[in-house]
């Protein structure tokens, strides 16, 4: 097990530039099974999820090769039937959450595949119901196989095009439907489809490969069935996670950030969001400026009523900052409502920012009140473990802007969604240390 040191106190000052987007690499990693040609994929992030991920498709068969530091191609020719439905496959599925989003092109491509259920974040129930019933409208059936302790989803007639309202917009399951239906039979219609930069990446990649998608950017989507993909070229946008991230640490601890090469129109709310904290974010070209504030007040809604912040379905505030953004607020001047509407269990972590000293109330496992210190109290140094990517990545903020030292156990949380992030921030000016145990 990994653990950071962090001493707290130490400003920032110096560029930094988001990784490749994690969410992105999952699913277009897990496209390239739709060809039996040659894809490259450019901006990996060289992040835990991601590796293992791609380590599992070279265990189905997949030929991997690694071009540049974050550059792969990935040649689906030859699959290794018979080690997908073994236990080993089963084991390595269920350690990577990613790994749901296999079926969709494995299921389009062969007709057949098991599923075990994966773990990830402790951040509460995460349904796949949406997944599971898309494959259905497609034709395909499911069963639990208790041997296997497995989904097992088979299409022996081949998929077919549908008419489909989802019954929520599940990211990873509209991913996970599209990838399905490019090789369906038909045509296939999808209202109430996510459609975050990550989804509409996604089917400009499968477009570029030779599916016919219409409706990308909004929420229906066309996809006209294609008897076959080929190969392509495709570019990872920038982390907005990092970025959001990045925008919280140069608050937090009254720091000069410029976040390099943002990919802004992809951004959404993000920049409004902290600015609503009362950040300063300033847009420079293709960059964000977060320049020094020792102060920075919440605004109130129009009619003087405390703000609450949510999370929602694209382009509404992600939930994966709304862990940032609370513990931003615990050094703004005012009040805010912390509203987590997708987790149940994403909020527990804030036992240990209450013991650092932030004024927080936890009203229930969705909602929690930040009263803001306004920089007049500073948080004191902690021994906290990480729980999820996010919570994590909270907890080093928080370290990093606190009086004393504070370590950080489980760290390999963070390194989920987060490369090298204690060189990265060391290289301009945090002190973070790695502990090997």
């Amino acid at each position: 097990m990994a653990s950071f040191i962090i001493e707290g106190g130490h400003r920032l000052d110096g560029e930094i530039r988001p990784h490749g987007a994690k969410n992105e690499a999952l699913q277009v990693i897990c496209a390239t099974l739709l060809t039996d040609q040659e894809v490259f994929i450019e901006n990996i992030p060289d992040i835990l999820d991601v590796k293992n991920l791609i380590q599992l498709l070279a265990d189905m068969g997949v030929i991997v090769r690694r071009v540049s530091a974050d550059t792969y191609s990935f040649k689906a020719s030859e699959l290794k039937t018979d080690y997908l439905m073994s236990s080993e496959f089963l084991r390595q599925c269920a350690r990577l959450r990613g790994s749901v989003m296999l079926i969709g092109p494995l299921l389009a491509r062969l007709g057949h595949v098991a599923y075990a259920a994966a773990g990830g974040d402790k951040i509460g129930r995460r349904r796949l119901d949406t997944h599971f019933h898309g494959f259905e409208s497609l034709g395909a059936s499911f069963i639990y196989d208790a041997r296997l302790g497995a989904y097992v989803f088979d299409a022996p007639k081949g998929l077919k095009g549908r008419y489909m309202l989802l019954d929520e917009a599940s990211v990873t399951g509209t991913a996970n439907i599209v990838m399905a239906a490019v090789l369906a039979q038909g045509t296939t219609t999808i209202y109430n489809a996510a459609c975050e930069p990550y989804v509409q990446q996604l089917c400009h990649m499968l477009n570029r490969m030779g599916a016919r998608i219409q409706g990308i950017a909004s929420n229906l989507l066309t996809i006209e069935g294609v008897t076959a993909l080929h190969g392509a070229r495709h570019l990872i946008l920038p982390d907005m996670i990092e970025v959001g991230s990045f925008i919280g640490m140069a608050a937090m601890t009254g720091s000069r950030v410029r976040i390099k090469d943002c990919s802004l129109p992809n951004l959404g709310i993000i920049p409004d969001c902290f600015r609503k904290l009362g950040i300063w974010v300033e847009q420079q070209g293709d960059d964000l400026l977060v320049p020094r504030q020792d102060h920075y007040e919440i605004e109130s809604f129009i009619d003087g009523s405390i703000l609450t912040m949510a999370d929602g379905t694209w382009p509404a505030l992600t939930p994966d900052l709304l862990s940032v953004i609370l513990v931003v607020a615990t050094q703004a001047k005012g009040s805010v409502l912390i509203h987590q509407k997708m987790f149940e269990s994403r909020l527990f972590f804030v036992d240990k920012l209450i013991d650092m000293g932030a004024q927080i109330i936890l009203c229930d496992p969705h909602r929690a009140v930040v009263i803001g210190h306004d920089h007049r109290i500073r948080l004191r140094a902690n021994h906290m473990v990480s729980p999820d990517i996010r919570a994590g990545i909270a907890m080093l903020i928080a370290a990093m802007s606190a009086d004393g030292v504070s370590r950080i156990d489980h760290i390999e949380q963070i390194d989920r969604g987060y490369a090298e992030i204690e060189n990265r921030l060391n290289a301009i000016g945090a002190k973070i240390t790695r502990v090997e145990e």
